[in-house]
């Protein structure tokens, strides 16, 4: 599964036949060594190919000028490039352009410590809006703002920069598309078909970035972003899908790490990027489900959807079985119904606003969950971004880690799954299909550990986050010496540090404008829960 936000974007997998967002992860090609991270003897090509290309644009600098106007970022943000190789073998071939942008630090001069530069997730979402939180005066980034100019980028293939493609975007949102939950042998070759599909059109209108849409690369580019900015080390905010690249990063660039908060981690280990991963979603999804039910029942006076998390279920599977037998409104069946209700479990956000359009529903508003839930086919720049989200999605993940190819083992273990956890299992596993069916060479990925030059990381990380299971923190802070982890018990909001939480906040801010860190783990209580 892929992120969902910020954009608050709907990804529909075309290729799967289902309407489904994504959680975040990717994988990663064979690490150099320690000391080729460096830029010492020994290195592979790849690395070498990024000193030179860091060599060249700490030399070009960015060509800092005011952002188009339909890039939707307000002024005093700036807009730039900075160009980076196709493939790091090859440094002198082809060469792609990165979009960035800045805003400066709203401190004095003396105040500035450089630049923080952030990824959102996916694999496939912008990081273009970071600075807007500086002119939105987001209070949470305030005392950080005085200090870093906010840096944010879009990764390669997304958005502006190279963006790829799978299928047509307007055939990609159409809807409403097959339940996922299969109901006979039938429906599951439908869906290979569909993955099969899918993975055949990403070659056909994609296939000259393919083999270049990994998480190193994505790394590499980091690291040229940050010689660009003329930052000899990189502070670096890593939330999702980002914790990844800040995981690789650490691994492959140590000495170049300032310093790096990463925030709802990816598990790191080797065996989970990527299909591992995906299958621990699943059981953390229905984890979360069963809380935000638990919060409607609570809050039965407010939603009359039941006063018990069996009532809400009963009332979800009643509302599923409607769509399934008739889309309502024509448009929103179980896939669609899955895309919409599952912004609940991934963001504490979304659950008075879900709540609210499923009580209205049962309340017999029905045009509340159309409009929430149904693609919207003239919002065809909103659908652009969707297709192209999902197709670095499933390109960065089938191309980082080799990924099972026999049926087989996909239906035995969701089938597994989903007895005791059916809300995401088979839409996440039709979601990632297409990369039993890749069509280029997928790599292995990087052992994420400690080298040489490494400095302290922040690890943060909730304990219910359904995205990415708390486990994933647990690894890397084993993997990363003298890191810190900072759990947020009982919560499992994706995305901690944007929340308000008085035991957190203080410290990221502490961390990125002092370095220091508490001696040991911390664990904090939860942020308040969202109110009706």
């Amino acid at each position: 599964m892929k992120d969902i936000r910020p954009n608050k974007r709907t990804a529909a997998l075309g290729s799967a036949g289902v309407l489904v967002t994504a959680t975040l992860i990717a994988g990663a090609v064979a690490a150099p060594t320690a000391g080729a991270a460096g830029g010492r003897p020994g290195q592979d090509r790849e690395a070498r190919g990024a000193a030179i290309a860091a060599e060249r644009a700490a030399k070009a600098g960015i060509d800092w000028q005011a952002c188009s106007a339909d890039w939707g970022l307000e002024k005093p943000i700036q807009c730039g490039w900075v160009t980076v190789p196709l493939d790091y073998a090859r440094p002198n071939g082809k060469k792609i352009k990165l979009a960035v942008d800045r805003i400066g630090n709203t401190g004095t001069a003396k105040e500035r410590q450089g630049a923080l530069v952030y990824n959102p997730g996916g694999p496939g979402s912008s990081g273009l809006r970071f600075p807007r939180r500086v002119t939105t005066k987001a209070p949470v980034w305030a005392n950080v703002a005085k200090a870093y100019d906010f840096v944010g980028f879009d990764p390669r293939g997304v958005g502006h920069s190279a963006p790829i493609s799978c299928i047509d975007p307007q055939a990609f949102v159409k809807a409403p598309k097959a339940d996922p939950v299969p109901g006979s042998e039938a429906d599951k070759l439908a869906q290979i078909k569909l993955a099969r599909e899918y993975a055949d059109g990403c070659y056909e209108r994609s296939g000259e970035m393919l083999p270049y849409m990994t998480t190193p690369n994505t790394v590499r580019d980091l690291d040229v972003i940050r010689a660009a900015l003329g930052e000899k080390k990189l502070n670096y905010l890593g939330v999702s899908y980002g914790t990844y690249i800040g995981a690789v990063y650490g691994t492959l660039f140590p000495g170049h790490v300032r310093r790096m908060v990463v925030d709802s981690v990816v598990n790191p280990s080797r065996e989970k990027i990527w299909y591992g991963a995906n299958l621990d979603q699943d059981v953390a999804f229905e984890g979360r489900w069963k809380d935000w039910e638990d919060w409607v029942a609570k809050n039965d006076a407010t939603f009359h959807l039941g006063a018990t998390r069996a009532a809400v279920q009963t009332k979800w599977l009643q509302l599923r079985a409607t769509a399934k037998k008739n889309p309502i409104g024509g448009l929103v069946g179980p896939a669609e119904l899955i895309s919409f209700f599952q912004s609940a479990p991934y963001y504490d956000s979304s659950w008075v606003p879900v709540a609210t359009v499923f009580s209205k529903y049962f309340a017999g508003d029905t045009q509340a969950l159309v409009d929430a839930a149904a693609p919207d086919m003239t919002d065809t720049a909103g659908n652009i971004t969707a297709e192209n989200g999902n197709a670095v999605y499933t390109s960065v993940e089938c191309t980082d880690a080799k990924w099972p190819t026999s049926w087989r083992k996909w239906n035995d273990d969701n089938t597994r799954l989903n007895k005791d956890y059916p809300f995401m299992t088979w839409a996440n596993a039709w979601m990632n299909l297409p990369c039993a069916y890749w069509p280029v060479k997928q790599q292995s990925p990087v052992n994420v550990t400690t080298h040489k030059g490494l400095p302290p990381v922040m690890i943060v990380q909730s304990t219910n986050d359904a995205a990415t299971p708390y486990d994933g923190a647990v690894q890397l802070h084993q993997r990363f010496k003298g890191s810190r982890l900072i759990t947020e018990k009982g919560a499992g909001s994706h995305g901690v540090t944007g929340l308000v939480n008085a035991c957190i906040n203080p410290r990221v801010d502490s961390y990125l404008l002092t370095g220091k860190l508490d001696r040991t783990d911390v664990t904090c209580t939860p942020h308040a829960t969202p109110t009706p």
